[in-house]
């Protein structure tokens, strides 16, 4: 990795201290990282165009399907989260399953102004 993508995973931090134990994308993991890995290299091929002086639509196009790819990601991974963290939460107790409602909308927000 490169000091800019180096540096943006590290600003990436959680809000709050996340549980321990296996999260709700555990069982596809694998899967994720293969994804994320694809979208990595659809990154660097932009980095590339500019690079190379491509045209500007055809840019905006790749940017446009790497931004489609992360929001597939985000939405399988609130997926996942709904249907694993909240859900033991809620059996645990109503007012845990309140709280991981809460931070899932909170993240969901997060998503829909990004």
């Amino acid at each position: 990795m490169d000091e800019t993508t180096t540096s943006a995973a590290a600003d990436v931090v959680a809000t709050d201290a996340a549980p321990e134990g296996p999260h709700g994308y555990a069982s596809d993991k694998a899967a994720y990282l293969k994804r994320m890995r694809r979208i990595e290299g659809q990154v660097r091929g932009i980095a590339r165009m500019i690079d190379e002086d491509v045209y500007c639509i055809d840019i905006l196009t790749q940017v446009s399907a790497v931004t489609k790819a992360l929001q597939a990601v985000s939405l399988a991974l609130v997926e996942d989260h709904l249907g694993h963290c909240v859900v033991d939460a809620a059996r645990q107790s109503p007012d845990e399953g309140a709280a991981k409602v809460r931070e899932a909308a909170d993240a969901i927000g997060r998503l829909v102004r990004s």
